[in-house]
């Protein structure tokens, strides 16, 4: 009794991988099976900024801006700026400053 429980349990260890060996020859065949597609969305906030293009007296100029000093005033046309001021160009405009406030005191459009 104990050969033919052996003998079994040997031929089942024996035969365990040739039934993972085989390969599955379908290919052609159409199976109703459910795959699930995975779909991620990718959410983007966009920050949206606003150029203040138009200057208008009386509102300081951004710092970003005060650095274009325009030193060769009388080239452009632009009259002498009184002790304080200076003129500065900001995108297509030539803009009077305050030097130390920043606030704007007269506009000129570049031609």
């Amino acid at each position: 009794m104990k050969k033919i429980a052996l003998a079994a349990i040997a031929i089942s260890l024996l035969a365990t991988p040739a039934a993972f060996a085989q390969q599955r020859h379908d290919q052609g065949r159409h199976y109703d099976q459910k795959r699930e597609h995975v779909v991620k969305k990718r959410i983007v906030n966009k920050k949206v900024v606003v150029k203040k293009s138009r200057w208008s007296r009386g509102h300081a100029l951004p710092s970003s801006y005060r650095r274009n000093v325009v030193r060769d005033y009388n080239r452009y046309h632009l009259r002498t700026p009184p002790r304080g001021y200076h003129w500065v160009k900001a995108d297509n405009d030539y803009v009077l400053i305050g030097i130390t406030s920043g606030i704007i005191s007269a506009l000129v459009q570049a031609r």
